[in-house]
């Protein structure tokens, strides 16, 4: 710890900020002396002020949401010493305030009490603020909007200014923007561009089309309608930056149309000012806000999310007629994995789905998916959204490298046909079935379907017939019979192949309190339950039979929540109910035990 902790701060920089008056320390040192959150916004979105000094004097700062992870964290602290890295300046109602943006705690340093005795930093007089601008800080001009706390939006949009361009000194954060702002230009790169749209109602008649626009403070929806369609459309471009400056409509942001995290939506007139950037590099890309895979069964029907996966199958490219609006749709149907161990279908339209050539295995970020319960948990990609093919990003590194190191080798526990109305994390309580319940409601016995959820025990596997030789051809799984040494004959491909694919159809014997059943699985459910493929079991069986023992003893007496469907089917002549696993996992304990916790209320309440 430094004997002398005053020799760290920035003496003066806090002023020089806001003179402008060349302050070398483009960084500067300063103190922590309070940090307390806001009151909560409309929005939800959580911000934090902090009063930092550089012993001179104090200033009132606001923390952008990206930086909020400081205080989250624990690691910014009252007495804390802070090296500033990036901030905005601005004067509100005379008062002077630091919107910052990045910063690093100098934990090395420690904690103090307040060092010295610190003035406020008194506003410029009025005819001072005029001819002298605010300067943003040395990597650039984004900011976070003012909120009702500082009861300045009016003032604000008069006091952000930008060194970064001569040719456009009047440069906004999007998070600034709002219905009071004026006379204002944004930086911002185009992260999606929706194709052209056209409407016919009884007494009008149109066109139009949406992008979305990012910089480092946040996103917002920009729209162009008829003439502004034809003029812009052809101008933006995915992936590139813009000088969008006004006037340009703000308006309240219509939800049901845009996934985005801002209140508020732009409106091109036609006196709407739109140049591309001649620098394309200082303005950050995509940002993504991801929800994992395995996460998808504790999140609400019909919510927006961003996901990211690797590609293990894409299915082939079919239409489908609205039945509201009577109009074709071209969809296809992908299947995502990551290493949460879960895998989910999620379905591409229009252009995208026709268009859709990437090659399995490939990592695909997902911006604006909305998460359905129909068949259990699927997601689905709305026109809003964006699909990014190995992106360079962190989250596909790790996920990428996971996936070479095991992924590819491990079993997923589908979201399809898992319950789809949770409770706290379970699911519904009428689909919950003890054995006992299974037969008195005589589930599968109607001509329709049954499905239910069964906690269960294996207390047998039928060892016999317990898989089969399967073509190794992606998405076909037929049973392939062997014409010769070496030679695997698959009717329905027409190909031979020299070796198949083994995949389960295993037959289990499980029990609860009430009872036993008898349930079949396939090769999903397969290799949950039996720790390994059925290959690796037939090769097992080949070199070491008491091996496989152990694989058939490990298996039993383990307890699964297992998904199931009950149907009639028929035997010869014989009708017999047929219980088929559609999926399962494992028991996580804290939802078991809420579940029961529900169940025992739902008595009580009846």
């Amino acid at each position: 710890m430094a004997s002398d902790p005053a020799s760290h701060i920035s003496v003066g920089s806090l002023r020089a900020i806001f003179d402008d008056n060349g302050a070398s320390d483009k960084e500067p040192v300063v103190q922590c002396v309070q940090v307390k959150p806001l009151a909560p916004q409309p929005n939800g979105q959580e911000r934090y002020r902090a009063v930092f000094s550089d012993i001179s004097n104090y200033v009132q700062t606001m923390l952008a949401t990206q930086a909020n992870h400081f205080v989250t964290d624990g690691h910014l602290r009252k007495g804390c010493l802070v090296r500033l890295k990036s901030f905005q300046a601005n004067a509100v109602k005379g008062k002077k305030i630091l919107i910052i943006l990045d910063l690093e705690v100098l934990a090395e340093l420690g904690e103090y009490e307040k060092i010295g005795e610190p003035k406020p930093l008194e506003a410029k007089s009025a005819d001072e603020e005029k001819t002298t601008p605010t300067v943003i800080s040395s990597n650039g001009f984004y900011g976070a909007k003012a909120h009702p706390a500082e009861d300045g939006l009016r003032q604000r949009s008069e006091n952000v200014r930008s060194v970064s361009s001569p040719a456009h000194a009047t440069i906004y954060p999007i998070e600034a923007i709002s219905p009071y702002s004026n006379k204002w230009t944004i930086k911002a790169r185009c992260t999606s561009k929706s194709s052209i749209k056209t409407w016919h109602r009884n007494n009008s008649e149109g066109k139009l089309f949406s992008v979305n626009l990012l910089d480092d403070s946040g996103e917002i929806r920009a729209t162009g309608f008829n003439d502004q369609c034809d003029l812009l459309y052809d101008l933006f471009q995915e992936g590139s930056v813009y000088y969008i400056s006004s006037p340009c409509r703000v308006q309240l942001a219509k939800k049901q149309f845009s996934n985005l995290n801002n209140d508020y939506e732009l409106t091109f007139e036609r006196d709407t000012i739109v140049e591309k950037a001649e620098d394309q590099h200082d303005v950050p890309q995509i940002r993504f806000n991801f929800t994992s895979i395995g996460d998808l069964q504790s999140v609400e029907k019909d919510t927006t999310i961003d996901v990211i996966g690797i590609l293990k199958e894409a299915g082939e490219a079919s239409q489908i007629t609205s039945k509201t609006t009577n109009r074709p749709y071209d969809k296809r149907e992908l299947t995502l994995v990551d290493n949460t161990g879960f895998s989910v279908r999620l379905t591409i339209w229009g252009n995208t789905a026709t268009n859709f050539n990437t090659m399995t295995e490939s990592v695909i970020a997902f911006k604006g998916v909305k998460v359905s319960d129909f068949g259990g948990r699927s997601l689905s990609l709305l026109s809003s959204g964006t699909m990014t093919v190995d992106p360079d990003m962190d989250e596909a590194h790790k996920l990428k490298g996971w996936y070479d190191a095991q992924g590819r080798t491990d079993t997923f526990t589908s979201h399809a046909s898992m319950p789809g109305a949770t409770m706290s994390g379970g699911g519904k309580l009428s689909q919950y079935k003890t054995i006992a319940q299974v037969r008195d409601e005589q589930l599968g016995m109607s001509e329709n379907a049954d499905l239910f959820s069964l906690k269960a025990t294996i207390v047998n596997i039928r060892r016999e017939n317990v898989s089969y030789p399967a073509c190794p051809s992606q998405g076909c799984n037929k049973k392939v019979s062997q014409m010769d040494p070496g030679q695997w004959r698959c009717e329905r491909c027409d190909k031979t192949y020299s070796q198949p694919e083994y995949r389960y159809i295993m037959l289990l014997y499980v029990s609860d309190h009430t009872g036993q059943l008898w349930l079949n699985c396939f090769d999903e459910v397969g290799r949950l339950v039996m720790g390994t493929t059925a290959d690796q079991l037939m090769e097992l069986e080949a070199e070491n039979n008491q091996a496989v023992d152990e694989k058939f003893q490990e298996a039993n007496c383990q307890t699964w929540n297992f998904w199931c469907r009950a149907k009639m089917d028929h035997y010869g002549e014989q009708a017999r109910v047929r219980y088929q696993v559609s999926s399962a996992k494992p028991i996580n304990y804290s939802e078991e035990a809420t579940r029961l916790s529900e169940l025992i209320q739902s008595y009580s309440l009846a």
